[in-house]
């Protein structure tokens, strides 16, 4: 029963900042942003959690997972409530980085115990489910918010999405027993810092593998709406192929047991990136909606299978009091790439247009494939 609660806070909070990167995005287009301001936005989403996932995880291992969860999810509804009380650009700027503050609270704190609910034998299972809940919310969350800001407007898809932060708050403030307590400091892999947990060689190579999964995964949700409001699509096409997207990432973790008995992580996590090279070079092929909605499905099956993968493989491979500290360094290093790559490649299509930014990041993920597989 446990995993399932946890599982139904990790849909709702994840709707709600998941169709909050459209709704901020196609927002602040409408309001005359340029891509670069666009790219500053998604930026901010990525930069406390660069610099504090860590934190967030040594507290989690401390307190408990109650608390951090709570305070992410109250952040969650408060921030998308911000810019319907103060409609402005400036405001955005605010909203952007406390959504990506709060959420990653609630992320670091639930990937870094999901593993242990029910027991360790069950840690297989958690992340298999854990992972299939993030892509479900990640397929609802751009189609809501697309239909939403399509049929009632910008300001009541915001208010929308902070609706679903409201069941999360209400469970962990009257039901958290079904959430891990604090684990006692002490025994196997205590004390040290975070270098520490970087120079175990087989943990560093699942946190670049799952950057360089993340680089991709971050520039198709930044960039597709920029992409799309450039070529005329409406809000709710632009949801759509995002969905689609999502939809391709539950698919692939589906079948991923299956998978995994026949190849090896560090081989999956090969072909993952290959695939997803292979995907953002045909985006500035294409302006049709069905067939951006084709190459959106590859890209997310090359993506959606890195990140339970690196979940589990960090949930046993972490001293078993830092789990959540070492789940707060994978985040800080998906997190770089999601404050560079805005940026970059904001700059990047703003000088030269749209088709350098898919190429660009196209032999990004190739040259990640070809890393991870020389170092395995």
């Amino acid at each position: 029963m446990a995993i399932y609660l946890t599982l139904v806070l990790i849909v709702l909070n994840h709707i709600a900042f998941g169709g909050s990167r459209v709704v901020v995005s196609l927002y602040a287009l409408e309001s005359g942003a340029s891509q670069m301001q666009v790219g500053i936005l998604m930026a901010l989403y990525a930069l406390c959690p660069m610099l504090f996932a860590i934190a967030i995880g040594r507290l989690a291992d401390r307190v408990g997972a109650r608390l951090p969860m709570l305070l992410g999810s109250c952040g969650l509804g408060i921030a998308l409530l911000l810019t319907v009380v103060w409609p402005a650009m400036a405001t955005l700027y605010v909203v952007s980085f406390l959504l990506g503050t709060s959420f990653h609270f609630f992320f670091v704190t639930v990937t870094g115990v999901a593993g242990g609910i029910g027991g360790v034998g069950n840690r297989s299972r958690n992340y298999a489910l854990v992972s299939l809940g993030f892509s479900g919310a990640g397929f609802l969350g751009p189609l809501i918010a697309g239909f939403s800001i399509d049929h009632l407007g910008h300001l009541s898809a915001f208010m929308i999405l902070a609706a679903f932060t409201v069941i999360p708050v209400l469970i962990l403030l009257f039901r958290p027993r079904f959430l891990p307590g604090a684990v006692k400091a002490g025994g196997e892999g205590a004390g040290g810092g975070a270098i520490e947990l970087w120079r175990t060689p087989r943990l560093r190579n699942t946190f670049l593998a799952s950057g360089f999964i993340s680089a991709g995964w971050d520039l198709f949700n930044f960039y597709m709406p920029v992409y799309g409001h450039g070529i005329g699509l409406s809000a709710s096409a632009i949801g759509v192929i995002l969905g689609v997207f999502a939809l391709a990432t539950f698919v692939i973790r589906s079948v991923l047991p299956w998978l995994v008995k026949r190849r090896s992580e560090a081989q999956i996590m090969v072909y993952a990136l290959f695939v997803a090279a292979g995907a953002f070079s045909l985006f500035p092929l294409f302006e049709h909606p069905l067939a951006l909605c084709a190459v959106a499905f590859l890209l997310g099956l090359g993506v959606g299978c890195g990140q339970p993968m690196s979940m589990s493989l960090i949930y046993s491979l972490a001293p078993k009091n830092r789990v959540s500290e070492a789940a707060g360094l994978r985040v800080t290093v998906n997190n770089f790439t999601h404050l560079v790559i805005p940026l970059a490649f904001g700059s990047v299509g703003g000088a030269l247009g749209f088709a350098p930014v898919w190429l660009a990041n196209s032999v990004l993920l190739g040259f990640g494939g070809w890393l991870v597989r020389r170092g395995n």
